[in-house]
């Protein structure tokens, strides 16, 4: 499987505008599927817009070596690809330890035996950017950086002059360089970048980065790179369980400009046990469809609080749904949607507590759980990994741990310790999940909706 992982010597380096570019260069004439390491759900949706492949999520805290590579060879099976293109995250090195590899792009890069192109904010940096790659490849010998590109240059020559510094001094090839450009800048929100799914002009950006690339990069030397690939471990291990729910189901999953945030391999792991997947708009659709299940994934719904809060009939439908003891899993802006209200503007109100966005970020970690009670998803007594990102929180105004299924060990969740309202049969936290670190996830999810038909 032919591939290579994109990343950076830090955070702002340019990293999704010029991995996204490539991608659309090299999707003219051949199938890309793209990857992002780390739980990101924005990133990805560019990267959608570029290749019109779904991409997926690489991450080893919520996934085995063994995991990853199967991971990424279900995308490339899937897709039919012939290159596999992986966006890193932050530096190269990040993650949650400072002296080992979890949750950072390097374990991502070992996992797959994937070359690795470093892209460097190169500003005001000459030699200092041959020194950078020295540094980055002798830390860890196992990663195979193969290329440089510098970003941010101010001109021509200065480009030539960190081209030879690096070429020369950290004896690595410079596959080329990108001037400063405001007018190719994204703009940003609160938790990152906007969602692709909500601007139509972010097409036509990604078709600007995508001839800034064809104009600066050598792409064939990218294409030389992956054709290279050396060969992956040939070591894996399932994404979800291999229990399966025989009978079929009718799942509703939100998808608009308020909740777009869902892992690829959930859905796939739905549809695996037998779920057809029913996709509804809360902003446009009068009421829900006629399902036996219900999942609300992450998004931005205090963006659009007040189109969400007009649109009485879908609230009542979805109160209704739950009422009746349908089960319901929500995660993040799907448990601020089912709360009383956002930003006091009326809402689905299965929980009688108000949730409000916040200035400072409330939650921003990988997280550990411990399931209190069964839920729709999993069972009592079980442990799983996520993360959580939220400028918002939950007013809880309870007293009741009963009222929780989920004890933090690691994160913030609703109260700094539990997470994970019930009622009825629904479930909400701030936790994002990945059926790679709850296999039972989707078997759990589609066999509670049978027994409850």
């Amino acid at each position: 499987m032919k591939r290579i992982l994109l990343t950076g010597t830090g955070s702002g380096v340019g990293k999704t505008t010029i991995t996204t570019g490539i991608m659309k260069a090299l999707s003219k004439e051949h199938k890309i599927q793209s990857f992002k390491v780390g739980p990101d759900y924005i990133d990805p949706s560019y990267h959608n817009c570029a290749t019109g492949v779904p991409s997926r999520n690489l991450d080893s805290f919520f996934m085995t070596e063994k995991q990853i590579r199967q991971s990424f060879k279900n995308g490339m099976t899937e897709s039919k690809a012939d290159y596999g293109i992986i966006e890193g995250v932050r530096g190269l090195y990040e993650g949650i330890s400072p002296v080992n590899d979890i949750g950072s792009t390097a374990s991502i890069a070992k996992a797959l035996n994937a070359p690795v192109i470093l892209i460097i904010n190169s500003r005001s940096l000459v030699r200092s950017a041959a020194a950078m790659v020295i540094g980055f490849k002798s830390l860890d010998p196992q990663i195979n950086i193969e290329g440089v590109i510098l970003n941010n240059v101010k001109s021509n020559k200065h480009y030539l002059k960190t081209k030879e510094a690096v070429e020369k001094l950290a004896d690595t090839p410079v596959i080329g360089g990108i001037v400063r450009d405001k007018s190719i800048t994204m703009e940003q929100r609160h938790l990152g970048l906007i969602p692709a799914v909500e601007q139509d002009r972010i097409k036509g950006l990604i078709e600007k980065w995508g001839e800034l690339v064809e104009d600066n990069l050598d792409l064939d030397m990218i294409m030389n790179i992956m054709n290279n690939s050396q060969p992956i471990k040939d070591e894996y291990e399932p994404i979800w369980s291999e229990n399966k729910t025989k009978q079929k189901t009718k799942i509703a999953i939100p998808f608009d400009e308020a909740f777009n945030f869902y892992y690829q391999e959930n859905i796939e792991a739905l549809e695996y046990n037998n779920a057809k997947i029913e996709y509804f708009s809360p902003i446009h659709d009068e009421t829900m469809p006629d399902v036996d299940a219900l999942y609300i994934g992450g998004g931005y719904p205090e963006i659009f609080k007040k189109e969400l809060s007009q649109n009485k009939k879908m609230l009542n439908s979805i109160k209704q749904f739950s009422d009746d003891n349908h089960p319901i899993y929500a995660e993040c802006g799907g448990l601020m949607y089912l709360c009383k209200s956002i930003d006091n503007l009326p809402t689905v109100g299965v929980y009688p507590f108000k949730s409000m966005l916040t200035k400072k970020v409330q939650g921003l970690s990988y997280t550990i759980a411990h399931v209190e009670q069964d839920t729709p998803i999993l069972k009592k007594g079980t442990e799983y990994h996520g993360h959580e990102f939220h400028y918002s929180k939950v007013e809880y105004k309870g007293s009741n741990k009963n009222d929780f299924a989920f004890k933090m060990k690691r994160g913030v969740g609703i109260t700094g310790e539990y997470d994970g309202l019930l009622k009825n049969n629904t479930v909400a936290s701030y936790i994002h999940t990945h059926t790679a670190c709850l296999p039972e996830f989707a078997y759990n999810f589609t066999q509670t909706a049978y027994d409850n038909e």
